[in-house]
């Protein structure tokens, strides 16, 4: 069997990233797919803090169906670390856009991607400029800058305090602090590994390591793998269980992946699902358009974090669902997300 792997990949020129060459990307600010029906400043709107989420990784995962010709599912996130549960996605937002091929945004010919890249197609509503979502307001001083909510304005003033009200153009625009750094996924096929039975037991291993050190040959464990350190000094709560040991040789071919994509299929959990996610897997919400089932579309790892530079944040596996059918919908709808930790039973 095959599986979908995104790799993290900078681009010489972020412009590559827009929306008018339909890019799966993490970072950065949206691609949005609909330029009119933009999601509402309130379904980005953290439940727990009122904060507007933040965007965090885009996916385009075009459909057979003529009607998502393009279709790109987004994940959104607030960073705040008080509005992070185990095991609890409420803190993140997915939505799911789709436009037939004949479309009024995109032209029906692919933009070349070569030379230098265009500008990216405007949405036709005005987006934040510290975060790229909906932007009901404007900045009271000048009237020309648009955002989301106060919270953005505030972080966004020391960029834009130089030039409010000025007749001078603008400078290059740079990442905002909202944003995170922006990469390209880059999507490849690979094949999965069998599940196999973990013959080695954890005593096994430390005895193999403690025959290393008496020997010196440990060294200064420099030159030893992050997969290899975990073999030996896994000190997760995951570490002793089954589901953690598969999952890292699943992972071991290619440990700097950062999404999975089966579409139908199956996530690689990060531990054990019964103590963790059971119980939200059997009830998993329909399709809130259709009503139709939802199925496994695709997985954000761990390794994500890394990239992202944000210690408030932290998960273990988010696993994105979606409507089977991929219904047909306007603008942006929401789908769902398992969230699963690796935290330790007095964590929990």
């Amino acid at each position: 069997m095959e599986i979908d792997l995104g790799f993290a990949e900078k681009r010489d020129n972020n412009a590559w990233l827009s929306n008018r060459y339909f890019p799966s990307k993490l970072g950065g600010q949206p691609a949005w797919l609909d330029l009119e029906a933009l999601p509402p400043t309130a379904q980005l709107q953290c439940s727990k803090c009122k904060a507007p989420k933040v965007f965090l990784a885009q996916l385009y995962a075009p459909h057979e169906e003529e009607f998502s010709f393009h279709r790109s599912i987004y994940i959104f996130v607030c960073r705040n670390a008080g509005c992070q549960q185990a095991h609890n996605a409420e803190n993140f937002t997915v939505l799911r856009s789709q436009l037939p091929r004949k479309n009024k945004f995109f032209s029906e010919q692919a933009a070349e991607d070569e030379g230098e890249p265009l500008p990216p197609i405007p949405c036709l509503k005005k987006v934040c400029e510290a975060c790229g979502c909906y932007a009901p307001h404007a900045c009271s001083r000048c009237k020309t800058i648009s955002y989301c909510s106060s919270e953005h304005q505030r972080a966004h003033w020391s960029d834009h305090k130089a030039n409010c009200g000025s007749s001078k153009p603008a400078p290059h625009k740079r990442q905002s602090a909202i944003e995170f750094e922006e990469f390209e996924i880059v999507i490849e096929s690979s094949p999965t590994r069998p599940v196999e039975e973990d013959d080695k037991d954890d005593d096994a291993r430390l005895a193999e390591f403690e025959a290393l050190q008496a020997s010196g040959n440990t060294g200064d464990l420099s030159n030893v793998s992050e997969a290899e350190m975990d073999k030996y000094f896994g000190n997760t709560a995951g570490s002793d269980d089954k589901t953690f040991r598969q999952f890292k040789k699943q992972i071991a071919d290619e440990p700097e992946q950062i999404v999975r994509y089966k579409r139908g299929g199956e996530p690689l959990w990060i531990t054990n699902t019964a103590a963790t996610v059971a119980d939200q897997l059997k009830t998993l919400p329909n399709c809130s358009q259709c009503g139709g089932v939802r199925q496994f579309e695709f997985q954000i790892m761990p390794q994500t974090l890394a990239l992202l530079k944000e210690e408030l944040l932290d998960w273990g596996v988010l696993a994105v669902y979606t409507c089977a059918k991929s219904c047909p919908i306007e603008g942006y709808v929401e789908e769902h997300m398992v969230k699963q930790d690796v935290v330790s039973e007095e964590q929990h």
